[in-house]
């Protein structure tokens, strides 16, 4: 970065400012349960909750100024680690429902597709799903409200985690 003798210019210590500063506002977006995982000051949590409920332009400016501020005293490291593993969690949950999403369409729209269902998943019980794939088809066909469609994406998905648990184990 700099030498011990130098002082960081003036432009260093703007940015560095200022990646603090961003780094306090993706805080502010995090949930509460998200940010009580989170360690941190007291002073820095309290900032950071005041912050969400200010809703005029300036003051919260203000506010995400100030939290820059406190981040200046706090060791930034655990708190983007925590951040990014958050990210990457919420990331691979959106991944896994999208696969979810798929499997239901294709057992939906394709016949064949459950012999590959059965392969993916071989210690699924499939009885259930073949009885909703049924029963949403029927729904689909005479255009009621999609009862057996949830079911399906329920019946997958737990399927789904049951296997990458068993995977990840």
């Amino acid at each position: 970065m700099y030498d011990k003798d130098e002082k960081p210019s003036k432009t260093r210590r703007k940015k560095e400012m200022l990646a603090l500063q961003s780094l306090g506002e993706a805080l502010v977006d995090l949930s509460p349960e998200q940010l009580d995982d989170i360690d941190m000051p007291d002073s820095l949590r309290d900032a950071v909750l005041e912050a969400r409920r200010i809703t005029k332009h300036e003051a919260r400016r203000r506010q995400m100024q100030y939290i820059g501020r406190l981040m200046r005293d706090v060791d930034p490291a655990p708190i983007r680690a925590k951040l990014d593993e958050l990210a990457g969690r919420s990331a691979r949950a959106a991944a896994a429902h999208h696969r979810v999403e798929r499997w239901r369409e294709r057992l939906l729209e394709d016949e064949n597709a459950f012999e590959e269902f059965a392969r993916t998943y071989p210690h699924a019980e499939l009885q259930p799903v073949r009885t909703a794939v049924r029963e949403a088809r029927k729904e689909r066909a005479a255009a009621r409200p999609p009862r057996h469609y949830r079911e399906l994406f329920r019946l997958i998905k737990s399927i789904d985690e049951a296997a990458h648990a068993d995977r990840e184990a």
